[in-house]
């Protein structure tokens, strides 16, 4: 049946097909006066064979003039709908009129986005349509929509920091805006907690940002010394440790008596913990990196630095000391951009103490306190020709941007090697990471997933210290000797056959010392880490003001460290054996971070907006240490290392490790009122593991902030001067749990005895949570065309503190820690910068101030001994130090204050006491004596950047004002007789102290001794340095041939010290735990920086 209706049906499809291409090819000729439409339609249809179907509210009866020949029916059906408000539409055999919609008066939803050059969302810009009072503000994801009439609008879109733009709408729905940023910067968005986007001007409390080319125009393999001078309100300690070494980073003040007063790192969002010990102190010299310092500079995107609780309320007890949020790039809507970078610096000593090399030394003896050198026995030993070398570090990055509009790729491969000043150091870092953010289901889902991949090894970092550390035989070195002497620093034993040390001033000099060459390479202390990170995350806009997030995150390392000492090392580092010492210690660290978000972002009529979030969150890390390590038995092999070779005798076996976990709810909301007045609401609840023991009396703590601003400028009709006004001020309440294992009792085995012991801390009951309030107020002002000022006002009491009170307790306890401490930090932070350009010549110029007040307000005040009953107070307490210095708190004093412990001893003047001999003595039953405070008075820095066209070039000076330092370093070298200043005083035929003229010997063999009696060691800090400076020119690709961009940088670090009076360097650190800044004991040096770099952009 079908095979039969096929060809009917084949010839009615042709016959149509031929109809309908007859009736659209047939010509129309009309020549018609005042003719009615409808009499010229059925003209048409009877020459075309096109039916007429028209609306009923056409009108037929109007008169239509049209004189046409020849012309196709499209041709002929304009010019007679022309100018008739009637419209038409051919569809098969039919001519359909109906009438013309008025496209000026029909109406539409408009939707778009507004973003940055960047592709970040521009948080509440202004849409306006032009001609009328219709606006709308975007939302946190820099989306909007508005209702619109015609086709003829356009819309001007405003936002503080950005140049305003115009566009022109069209018959268009969805109209996409990019905003640039003016030379002002006035105000734009900032990173804030959970990595959330914040407008500017609704912000309560001081934020700083700073861009990717803050850390990689000079870059640091440790980028958070790049930072150091360019936010106020942050001290940045760079480590003595060299490449890659930890720095100490404090935000208004160190805080804590026990607990660190670090800053937090925050990576895209999720906080990222140290878990790692500190750097050695004391006589250790064994130098650490830190986890932050695995990251690659060239991966960041931006850094936002909170430096109030405020700030930092939402991310929990861990930011108490403030936050450094880091925004990793992503990769970019468009062709594939690929960036290669070389970056090349060369290392030499910025400061070392001032050597003499003219006076030697006797026979057989370490002190160089022996006759003036002759021309026939002179050596010119010189540390710092004779031993440092010229450290190189190489870095390159090759970084990869990719994508649409849906989906964005970033990827990168980064390597640094670096070689120290010091022979056999060396720091290697590589780097993989990828990115990948794709959109579905229309752009209402969104998928961020990344991954990193870390493997860093060093060797023989050093810092400080006497042991195992080269630069002490190196400085002290007898200067009556000959130099390439010791560079023969092994020699072969036929006896023992191996090599043995070539060193015949161990154990002489009351030091121990090994040649600083058998240091260097006998004498090896390997660190090698893996690290992955793991992340990603979820976004959905469930409407358009509302969105839900999650996240996960893990971060997970593996680290080996080995530790060889040769035989024939000092017995004192091998433990007594003759074959040498082994230890091998395996760390596993593993931190995983989940959260779950609700994000509000919504607008009521005209003038009000609310912006909200809640969030519930798991953090939970944990670390666990194995370790081998003690001499090589004497019955074993020298030299072999490994755990079969240790002296089971005195070998030291240890297990450790532990877990935190914190989980927690936290909100925030923020109402806006006519883009003038926001008020601010925060409040977390955490439900830390430290807190879960049987002698806590919490489980959780809740902590709130409030805040508010308001914009000046917006209320009132400011003069053309002042561009932007603000005013700010907010109070956060941050709790911090105590230390771990307080609240539980613990056991801790005992590698004399074999056996298990319980804590030797007493009982604590009633265990409270450490607190720390604080309040601040600012003004944020921008004037002039181009200024910018930015200046905080802050109060911040830690109370609650947790530390050993270190009075007595019974028998089988050697702790006793209360709950007492009050500790206040009070400041002020400035920021004050200038940006213009003048044609190709550009200015960006930034002063940063801060001053900061530390006061212990309280120690420990009508306490209740829990054994005794009696009620004490505690005026002083010693929590650290080195040698005869001790830091020492009491009541109105600092948490850096230094004290001695000994001095010389006195006559009832006061003034020195000789004896009839000519010598002097000490008096160690002076108790405490105040020295100053090793923290600054104030800090300031001026950075600098110029352009002309395509050459850029800049510099940073920085200074710190006040506070002290102690040089352990000097005095050991005025005990030896190699300082300057031993050997000016022999020129000088002695040392000038009150009065009396004594010979330098006598002075400097009681004075220096063990390290010095601090006093006569102790220098004002005050320093004035050149720390950066750069010069770069770019050839654009137009020269090219199009193909990249190439730009070529010469920069510079540490390049002059204007002002410093003291022998080192005095922002340079050995840890960044408490209580040993300022400190040096043979110290590494800090070095100066100079290097080139390339860089391709495709």
């Amino acid at each position: 049946m079908f095979r039969k209706l096929l060809p009917l049906l084949a010839g009615i499809c042709l016959s149509l097909v031929t109809y309908s291409a007859y009736a659209q090819s047939a010509q129309v000729s009309l020549s018609m006066q005042d003719a009615s439409l409808e009499r010229v339609m059925k003209e048409v249809e009877r020459q075309t064979g096109y039916l007429l179907v028209y609306h009923e509210n056409i009108d037929l009866q109007q008169t239509v003039s049209v004189d046409i020949q020849n012309v196709s029916v499209t041709e002929a059906l304009n010019e007679i709908c022309s100018g008739r408000n009637v419209s038409y539409r051919l569809s098969g055999s039919n001519i359909s009129l109906y009438p013309m919609v008025d496209k000026s008066l029909a109406s539409r939803l408009v939707r778009g986005c507004v973003t940055d050059v960047a592709g970040q969302p521009v948080i509440g810009a202004s849409v306006m349509l032009e001609g009328t009072t219709n606006g709308v503000i975007t939302d946190i994801d820099g989306n909007y929509q508005i209702e619109i009439s015609g086709t003829s609008a356009m819309f001007k879109v405003e936002c503080l920091g950005y140049e305003p733009v115009q566009v022109e709408v069209g018959d268009r729905t969805v109209v996409n805006v990019t905003m640039t940023e003016t030379s002002l910067a006035l105000e734009g968005t900032v990173v804030t907690a959970l990595g959330i986007r914040r407008s500017e001007k609704a912000l309560n409390y001081n934020v700083q940002q700073v861009d990717n080319s803050a850390v990689t125009t000079v870059k640091d393999a440790n980028f958070i010394n790049s930072l150091s001078g360019k936010i106020a309100g942050v001290t940045i300690n760079a480590s003595s440790s060299g490449v890659g070494g930890e720095s100490k980073v404090v935000m208004r003040g160190t805080k804590g008596i026990s607990q660190s007063s670090n800053a937090l790192y925050v990576i895209d969002g999720v906080p990222m913990y140290t878990m790692s010990d500190n750097s050695s102190t004391d006589y250790g010299s064994r130098g650490r990196t830190e986890a932050i310092a695995d990251l690659n500079p060239e991966d960041i995107e931006s850094i936002s630095v909170l430096t109030g609780a405020a700030a930092a309320a939402l991310y929990g007890s861990h930011a108490s000391n403030g936050a450094i949020i880091v925004t990793t790039k992503k990769g970019s809507e468009g062709k594939i951009e690929v960036t290669v970078s070389s970056n090349t610096e060369v290392m030499t000593p910025f400061m070392l103490p001032s050597f003499q090399n003219r006076y030697g030394n006797q026979a057989g003896v370490a002190a160089s306190w022996g006759d003036k050198l002759l021309s026939h026995n002179y050596m010119g030993y010189d540390p710092a020709r004779d031993f440092f070398q010229v450290g190189v570090t190489g870095t390159e990055t090759v970084t990869v941007s990719a994508g649409n509009k849906h989906n964005q790729t970033y990827a990168s491969a980064s390597a640094v090697d670096s070689r120290g000043i010091v022979p056999n150091n060396g720091y290697h870092r590589y780097n993989f990471s990828f990115r990948n953010t794709t959109s579905l289901l229309q752009d209402k889902l969104s998928l961020d997933v990344s991954a990193q991949y870390v493997i860093q090894s060093d060797r023989n970092m050093v810092n400080q210290g006497i042991y195992s550390n080269p630069l002490v035989p190196v400085y002290l070195y007898p200067r009556g000797e000959d130099w390439e002497y010791a560079k023969i620093y092994e020699q072969y034993d036929p006896t023992r056959k191996i090599m043995i040390q070539n060193w015949e001033w161990m154990g002489k000099g009351g030091i121990e010392w090994d040649n600083p060459y058998w240091t260097a390479y006998r004498n090896l202390r390997d660190n090698n880490k893996q690290r992955y990170m793991l992340s990603a995350g979820l976004n959905w806009d469930i409407l358009d003001w509302l969105k839900l997030s999650g996240r996960v995150r893990v971060d997970n390392t593996d680290n080996d460290y080995t530790e060889k000492e040769y035989a024939t090392t000092n017995p004192t580092l091998t433990e007594g054996s003759s074959n040498g010492y082994y230890q091998i210690e395996r760390s596993k660290e593993r931190q995983t971070y989940a959260d779950v978000t609700l994000l509000v972002n919504k607008r009521f009529g005209a003038d009000w907006t609310l912006n909200a979030n809640l969030t519930a969150s798991i953090s939970d890390i944990r670390r666990d240490v194995f370790s081998n390590r003690g001499g090589i038995r004497e019955d074993g092999l020298p030299n072999l290392f490994n755990v079969f070779q240790l002296d089971n005798n005195t070998a030291k076996r240890s297990q450790s490790g532990w877990r935190e976990q914190v989980q927690s709810v936290l909100g925030s909301v923020e109402v806006g009122y006519k883009g003038t007045y926001y008020l601010t609401m925060t409040g977390r609840n955490d439900w830390p593991s430290q807190l879960a023991g049987p002698h806590s009396v919490k489980s959780s703590f809740f902590y709130p902030s409030i805040g508010g601003s308001i914009v000046i400028s917006e209320m009132f009709d400011m003069p053309d001067c002042i561009d932007f006004l603000k005013v700010r001020g907010s109070w956060a309440s941050v709790g911090l749990p105590f230390a771990r294992f307080i609240a539980n009792p613990t056991y801790k085995w005992n590698n004399s005895t074999g056996a298990w012991e319980t804590a030797k801390s007493y009982p604590m009951y009633d265990l409270k949570p450490e607190k720390t309030n604080s309040w601040e107020v600012g003004l944020t002002l921008k004037a002039f065309e181009g200024l910018s000022l930015d200046v905080s006002y802050y109060d911040t009491r830690t109370f609650n503190q947790t530390f050993d009170s270190q009075l007595s307790v019974s028998s089988g306890y050697t702790a006793l820690y209360v709950q007492t401490g009050n500790v206040r930090n009070r400041g002020v932070e400035l920021s004050l910068g200038y940006e213009h350009q003048w044609g190709i010549f550009g200015w960006n110029s930034n002063y940063t101030f801060s001053t900061n007040h530390n006061e212990v307000l309280e120690l420990m005040e009508n306490y209740t001994h829990p054994e005794t009953g009696n009620v004490i107070s505690l005026d002083q307490l010693k929590v650290g130090g080195f040698a005869n210095a001790a830091f020492v708190l009491t009541p109105g004093g600092t948490l850096g204050d230094l004290y001695t412990t000994v001095d010389l001893n006195r006559d009832e003047f006061g003034n020195v006491y000789v004896d009839k001999d000519g010598n002097i003595s000490r008096n160690a039953e002076i108790g405490y004596r105040k020295l100053g405070s090793v923290f600054s008075k104030a800090n300031m820095a001026w950075n600098n950047d110029f352009n002309v066209g395509n050459l850029n070039f800049g510099f940073l000076i920085s200074a710190r004002l006040g506070g002290i330092v102690y040089s352990a370093t000097q005095a050991r070298l005025d005990n030896f007789g190699v300082s300057e200043a031993s050997a000016l005083a022999r020129d000088n035929g002695g040392v000038m102290v009150d009065g009396y003229s004594i010979d330098p010997y006598k002075w400097y063999s009681v004075v220096g001794a063990d390290s010095g009696i601090p006093q006569y060691y102790t220098y004002d800090a005050t320093n004035v340095r050149l720390q950066e400076a750069h010069i770069g020119y770019t050839i654009p690709r137009r020269k090219l041939g199009g193909l990249m961009d190439i730009t070529l940088s010469l920069v510079g670090r540490n390049l002059w010290m204007i002002y410093c009076k003291a022998p080192f360097d005095p922002e340079s650190i050995a840890t960044a735990g408490n209580y040993y800044q300022g400190i040096d004991s043979f110290m590494m040096p800090s070095t100066r920086n100079v290097g080139f770099s390339l860089r391709l952009k495709f």
